[in-house]
């Protein structure tokens, strides 16, 4: 649930103005009245008479100061599941990219993109149940595979093979700390946790990164072994069957694992897939020793293997980059513009005076600070925040939630917010500039 913190000095909350309509451009259903709009408190806002009572009478959910100078605020907890007659929003279509997912050697491949715009908690557990079953289904997958190349190795006594077959095993085990995460990740946040467990996907992330760096140095080892003491290859037809197998097990699971990544937005499903992927090169390396020896050229099983090693490199660099900026929670610029657009657009919004966005998980969790006009009443404020909420929930796929604080406008500098000014930490980019405000809209 989102705190919305209406903060205008002058807004009157005794005014029998009603909120300024205002429309969703392009979302007719945002434009709507909330005669049944209850906050914590239980007041409700369209049939609610301020008058009939002072600040006293409100609950801690539902309160205003009158007598406050410059920070005056009020606080109602508000979330988007709040409006009985929101239900579910449905499948929204976008003219525009939501860039995300690893970058790397296909980065084609690794850009996820979803057009999901449900009610943000049953979107989390949707997407949650989705993860879950992709990591079912690869397991399985990635076992039967492994299953049948060691069959093979007991056939044909093929180390590069053996090798290979562990390391589909290994594979597959990695799908355990990632199942674990989705399950933690759809439980409901704590007075320890308060922003939920979705973290511990990035957590897993990690987990599979260091799982690729493995991979990458089981495979050069092996090579240069190899090379440096070559083996013979009995059954090489075989082999090169069995090596067929792991490739496309392998290929198709990492196809499942990223396509479903995607779409949900989990960047450790996603690393996950690429794992499988650099294991099908490993499988490939087997094949293309095999057609050497078929060749006449022993070397060549050690020399693929080499140059797999390096394309292992590679895809674990997209990976931990990816990975990297989830924990340090990054997200893509153009993000931040779409959402910003969205809010700009907002009726009533003077100015976006902040703006965050953040992945925990494959969730994204949002801090907005709007400026509105100073001769607005309290309850027009609060409209404008619930609008301009509203849109965000609509724009930003994968939102789960936002915190929109309205200030006034007409107040020079931070003349407002004087009071807590102070305590803020002041970050200074490398021209020199803080970034004390505005923080996430690219200004100071």
């Amino acid at each position: 649930m989102p705190l919305l913190h209406g903060h205008a000095p002058g807004m009157d909350l005794r005014r029998g103005d009603a909120p300024a309509p205002a429309d969703a451009a392009g979302h007719p259903d945002a434009a709507h009245a909330q005669p049944e709009h209850h906050d914590a408190g239980g007041h409700g806002h369209g049939d609610h008479n301020h008058a009939a009572h002072g600040s006293a009478d409100h609950s801690e959910g539902d309160h205003a100061h009158d007598n406050h100078g410059p920070g005056d605020h009020a606080h109602d907890n508000h979330g988007h599941g709040d409006h009985p007659d929101h239900g579910d929003h449905g499948d929204h279509g976008h003219d525009h990219d939501h860039p995300g997912g690893l970058r790397g050697l296909f980065a084609s491949v690794l850009r996820p993109h979803s057009h999901d715009a449900a009610d943000s908690v049953d979107a989390a557990l949707e997407s949650s149940e989705q993860g879950i079953r992709a990591v079912k289904i690869s397991l399985v997958a990635l076992g039967v595979t492994a299953a049948a190349q060691a069959v093979v190795v007991l056939l044909t006594g093929s180390v590069a093979l053996l090798a290979d077959t562990i390391h589909n095993f290994s594979d597959a085990l990695t799908a355990v700390p990632l199942w674990i995460a989705f399950v933690l990740g759809r439980r409901p946040a704590s007075r320890r946790y308060t922003y939920g467990y979705g973290r511990a996907e990035d957590l897993a992330g990690v987990f599979i990164v260091v799982m690729i760096a493995l991979s990458a140095v089981v495979a050069g080892v092996e090579s240069v072994r190899r090379l440096l003491d070559p083996q013979p290859v009995e059954r090489v037809g075989v082999v090169i069957a069995a090596g067929l197998i792991g490739f496309a097990g392998n290929e198709l699971v990492a196809l499942y694992r990223i396509r479903v990544g995607r779409r949900i937005g989990s960047a450790a499903l996603v690393a996950d897939g690429l794992h499988a992927r650099t294991d099908g090169f490993t499988s490939l390396a087997v094949v293309g020793g095999a057609l050497g020896v078929l060749a006449g050229f022993p070397l060549a099983d050690p020399v693929v293997g080499l140059v797999i090693t390096v394309a292992i490199l590679f895809v674990l660099r997209g990976a931990a980059t990816d990975v990297y900026r989830r924990l340090m929670d990054a997200v893509e610029p153009e993000l931040v513009d779409s959402a910003e657009a969205s809010l700009r657009a907002t009726p009533g919004v003077l100015d976006v005076d902040e703006l965050r966005l953040r992945w925990i998980g494959h969730r994204i969790r949002a801090e907005v600070g709007l400026v509105v006009s100073s001769e607005l009443a309290l309850v027009q404020a609060h409209e404008i925040a619930t609008q301009a909420h509203h849109r965000l929930l609509h724009d930003v796929p994968r939102l789960d939630d936002a915190t929109v604080h309205v200030s006034p406008s007409g107040h020079e500098g931070d003349q407002h917010h004087a009071a807590i000014e102070h305590h803020r930490p002041a970050r200074v980019d490398a021209s020199g500039r803080s970034d004390r405000r505005r923080a996430g809209t690219g200004r100071s």
